[in-house]
């Protein structure tokens, strides 16, 4: 397992609340290049479910890849506000992808998790963006 320090930016958005979905994630090294993106369509889901599933996604190919040391940047400030431990998760659903979150969190020697505002996180929107189109032209 690599000890690197990586950033993982991630997005979810539903066209609708809830309504077409989609995720976007992106893998940078410590000189900030890509070295990993997902695009990928989630079916019918609310925002906050989408942007769980987007840092589900990342966190998994991080997993895969044998990162160990990941810096997450979300421009969802609910999401990281409850993986900080500042807000409670409530909603049913969303307690169900949390607990994924935490599951997940085990393979991690250094993880954090930050709020970015979207301007920020255009390449993570780029790719959820173009996970919907894709499937919304089928």
């Amino acid at each position: 397992m690599t000890q690197a320090k990586f950033s993982l930016f991630t997005d979810g958005g539903a066209r609708g609340n809830p309504g077409p979905s989609g995720a976007g994630a992106v893998i940078k090294n410590k000189s900030n290049q890509t070295v990993f993106k997902i695009s990928e369509y989630l079916g019918d889901l609310t925002n906050n479910q989408a942007e769980y599933q987007a840092l589900i996604l990342g966190l998994n190919k991080a997993k895969k890849e044998g990162i160990t040391s990941l810096d997450c940047f979300l421009d969802s400030e609910l999401i990281v506000k409850q993986l900080n431990g500042d807000y409670r998760v409530k909603d049913a659903k969303l307690k169900e992808v949390f607990a994924l979150v935490a599951e997940l969190l085990k393979n991690f020697d250094n993880i954090s998790f930050k709020h970015i505002r979207r301007e920020k996180n255009k390449e993570a929107d780029m790719l959820v963006n173009k996970a919907l189109d894709k499937a919304l032209k089928s």
